[in-house]
């Protein structure tokens, strides 16, 4: 067998290991050595020094002054393009989610530590409508999509109540916490396996006191599974409940 076919199934050995090592640097924050990138990949430090040549001449990753590995401006490149994508594929299951939940349904992404919403969809149904504009803008700690954000992500000691719970739960409901008299309930989305291009995102829907949580919480998360598999991500997601 050769050395760059993996030995089972029909992946590239060598192109497997560069996204690995993306992976690996992705979950540094402090960098990679080679050395330490070779020891991760389980490969000699010669082959780690060829991946990272490699990825190094097309911008995936930099090296600093002290020879750590960082990710670089291309990885940024799909990032930036993963976002338009995302609406485009999620825009009819949004439409559907607000007929069936008869409320205002968003896709909220991450921007630093504030949740942002990048896409509504509106009922047609009923009187009152919550208003929820795209290019809303709220901190992550408040709200149920900035809520299912952080309950997407790796348990972290400082994580509140509210997080703890919504990352039990699958979703996170809020009540006021943005706009009087609104109920929020939002899922995490899981939109990369592997993390190498990830976005952060959380799907939702909001409306008045009248919002029956209970029937909107299981298509809630039906949509956000069905979302998160269309992206290669998993359809087990992470618990979110918040009041």
């Amino acid at each position: 067998m050769k050395d760059n076919v993996r030995p089972k199934g029909n992946l590239l050995q060598t192109l497997q290991r560069g996204m690995e090592a993306l992976t690996h640097v992705a979950d540094s924050p402090d960098g990679l050595s080679v050395a330490q990138l070779a020891d991760k990949l389980q490969v000699d430090r010669a082959i780690a020094y060829r991946i990272v040549a490699t990825l190094e001449a097309d911008a995936f990753v930099w090296r600093a002054a002290n020879g750590n590995i960082f990710l670089g401006s291309a990885v940024l490149a799909l990032v930036s393009s993963l976002e338009p994508q995302l609406r485009s594929i999620v825009e009819p299951e949004l439409n559907k989610l607000a007929e069936e939940t008869r409320a205002t349904a968003f896709l909220s992404v991450a921007r630093g530590m504030d949740a942002v919403a990048i896409l509504v969809a509106e009922s047609n149904s009923g009187l009152i409508r919550v208003g929820y504009r795209v290019g809303s803008r709220h901190p992550l700690t408040r709200g149920a999509a900035g809520i299912a954000i952080l309950a997407g992500r790796a348990e972290r000691p400082e994580d509140s109540d509210e997080v703890r719970a919504a990352r039990r739960d699958g979703y996170s409901i809020t009540r006021g916490q943005l706009q009087r008299g609104a109920v929020g309930i939002a899922a995490p989305l899981r939109l990369s396996g592997k993390r190498l291009v990830a976005l952060e995102a959380s799907i939702g829907v909001v409306a008045l006191d009248d919002l029956d949580t209970e029937m909107a919480a299981p298509l809630l998360m039906n949509c956000a599974a069905q979302i998160s598999q269309g992206f290669g991500g998993t359809s087990k997601l992470n618990n979110s409940k918040t009041v």
